[in-house]
């Protein structure tokens, strides 16, 4: 990758939640009800946000590349960036907030609350609970100065072929991956079936979570943290091929978790003093007082 980036580079998107702006407008149904053809999705280009958010994919389809992601663990993955008690880095998160977005006023906290609150209100288990609450929790990123396309976006598997199923497919050709032999065959790097953990994925802010939290959860919370930007697969099976047997299963989950992602913001915000003291709670049966970053 280029060593320096300008800033246009770093942030394309005016926000980072244009990134979930534009997902809705791909998929404007849950998965169940999703009767809109693929191709629909070229055709908004009286959007305002298109320009950006291809540019966006353009960035990210062009350097998120098998060794990128790598570096980004070797850099990350050691969680010496910031140790913060699991509130503050809530308060952190907050500083995301992005006025220069019309369409919402909520900050991160609030984001996450509608999320959660939907998911308690259907009754599921309170480990589920605490997936919704904290799922976006990686994004913290973006404040440790990475740039835009490393930290949100659709995710993909890197070291083998780029499926024309992830969105805006063209721009991989500017990847240095899709030249290389080693990489840009069906399976590249990996085998028939060989099981998602095997399987390096696009750098963001999904695996940044699951590798922070993998000790603390259930595994089909961890499913849904590392896997709830990977559209190409639960949306598209792009990768049945790189898929097994447990995998599958698991994934039963990540498509549960994605209306509640997509699908469960409201105009009213959540009443966080309120909510706090349940979180509290729920925070602490799960999770250490302090979290590494």
């Amino acid at each position: 990758m280029k060593t320096k980036l300008s800033p246009s580079e770093i942030a394309p998107l005016q926000s980072i939640e244009d990134w979930e702006d534009d997902l809705l407008t791909r998929y404007p149904e849950p998965k169940d009800k999703q009767a809109k053809a693929k191709d629909d999705y070229r055709n908004y280009h009286d959007s305002e946000r298109v320009d950006t958010v291809r540019e966006f994919y353009r960035l990210n389809h062009t350097y998120q590349t098998y060794d990128f992601v790598v570096e980004k663990e070797r850099e990350f993955l050691k969680f010496e960036k910031k140790e913060m008690p699991f509130w503050d880095a809530v308060d952190y998160l907050n500083t995301l907030i992005d006025d220069s977005d019309p369409d919402t006023n909520l900050d991160q906290l609030q984001h996450l609350l509608q999320t959660s609150e939907a998911i308690r209100a259907d009754g599921h288990p309170d480990w589920f609970v605490l997936t919704g609450f904290i799922h976006d929790l990686g994004k913290v990123l973006c404040l440790f100065g990475e740039p835009q396309w490393a930290v949100v976006g659709d995710t993909f598997p890197v070291g083998c072929q780029h499926s024309d199923r992830i969105v805006y497919p063209e721009y991989f050709d500017r990847n240095p991956d899709s030249k290389n032999d080693r990489f840009n065959t069906k399976y590249g790097v990996y085998s028939h079936q060989c099981g998602l953990d095997q399987v390096k994925m696009s750098w963001g802010h999904d695996e940044y979570l699951y590798q922070m939290v993998k000790e603390y959860l259930p595994e089909p919370a961890l499913y849904m943290i590392r896997y709830h930007s990977f559209y190409a697969q639960h949306r598209e099976n792009a990768y049945d091929h790189l898929l097994n047997d447990h995998d599958r299963e698991m994934f039963k989950w990540v498509d549960k978790f994605n209306p509640y992602d997509l699908y469960s913001k409201v105009p009213v915000p959540p009443d966080s003093k309120a909510l706090r003291p349940y979180y509290e709670d729920l925070v602490a049966k799960y999770l250490p007082g302090t979290l590494k970053f």
